[in-house]
């Protein structure tokens, strides 16, 4: 799978020397047009594509799957092709470690329109997400609002956005 980015993130001066932890994820791309699959999250107001941790020694499809149908209810999921691979380091604070290593693995896949009953999890659900079939392009400019105007935003925001302008720029006709 093609390597897209590795970011460290604004608060990390260096990696070298510093406790770190990997963990997997996965970030699936369901496109209708130029409409995509999102999850927005009411806390961070932002968009973030469907996805999450995998599982000790799951399969990174079996887990994209799992993840998708938990955060967003979708049906009949197929996954078509592997996208790439978004690394970053990001400031961990809880005792253990300084820094997350973050692989993301992600993946096109194609879902019906219609969404099913999400299964999130008690923080998911605290912070207000929900899926949503938006306009790519707005939701690229709701980021970019949001990176810019919100002391809410997460760590996540750039990520997403990042990905969402390259998939806009290699997937979306025009």
């Amino acid at each position: 799978m093609r390597h897209l980015r590795t970011a460290i993130h604004s608060q990390i001066d260096t990696i070298e020397g510093k406790r770190q932890f990997t963990r997997l994820s996965t970030r699936a791309i369901c496109l209708k047009g130029s409409d995509i699959l999102m999850l927005y999250t009411q806390r961070y107001h932002d968009y973030s594509l469907p996805g999450g941790g995998l599982d000790t020694g799951e399969d990174i499809e079996v887990g994209l799957v799992r993840e998708l149908v938990e955060e967003t209810g979708a049906n009949n999921i197929s996954v078509v092709s592997s996208f790439g691979i978004y690394e970053e380091y990001r400031p961990w604070y809880r005792p253990g470690f300084d820094i997350q290593h973050m692989i993301s693995y992600c993946y096109v896949c194609e879902v019906d329109k219609e969404l099913g009953k999400t299964s999130f999890e008690s923080h998911e659900v605290n912070n207000g997400m929900r899926p949503e079939w938006v306009n790519i392009f707005d939701t690229i400019a709701h980021n970019e609002e949001t990176i810019l105007n919100s002391p809410k935003k997460g760590m996540s925001i750039i990520r997403e956005t990042y990905l969402l302008k390259l998939i806009a720029k290699e997937l979306i006709k025009s």
